[in-house]
């Protein structure tokens, strides 16, 4: 699989993964709880996928693997990075929704 390919896994799983967890925070402000708690679990379940294919990245390049540092990898990156970010707020919005309500 070559970089590209690799770059937009990367984009597609880390986006679906944000809109999942986004997705939940809009349930949670409908006050419906369960559907909110699987969409969590589905944004979990697309950012492992885009997390596997960045620590293939990393462990090849640990074995002397090189890698070329494109631009589109480096969006990648930020896609991902962002994913993780919104999932974590994501849990903790729901569960001050579930606490407040």
């Amino acid at each position: 699989m070559g970089i590209e390919e690799i770059s937009f896994n990367i984009i597609l799983n880390g986006g679906n993964a944000r809109s999942l967890a986004m997705e939940a925070i809009e349930l949670a402000k409908a006050d419906d709880y369960e559907a909110a708690e699987k969409k969590l679990e589905e944004a979990n379940e697309e950012l492992g996928k885009a997390h596997r294919a960045q620590t293939d990245l990393i462990q090849g390049e640990a074995r002397g693997e090189k890698t070329e540092i494109r631009l589109l990898l480096i969006h990648a990156q930020d896609h991902l990075m962002n994913a993780m970010t919104v999932l974590d707020l994501g849990r903790e919005i729901v569960a001050l929704h579930q606490k407040i309500n």
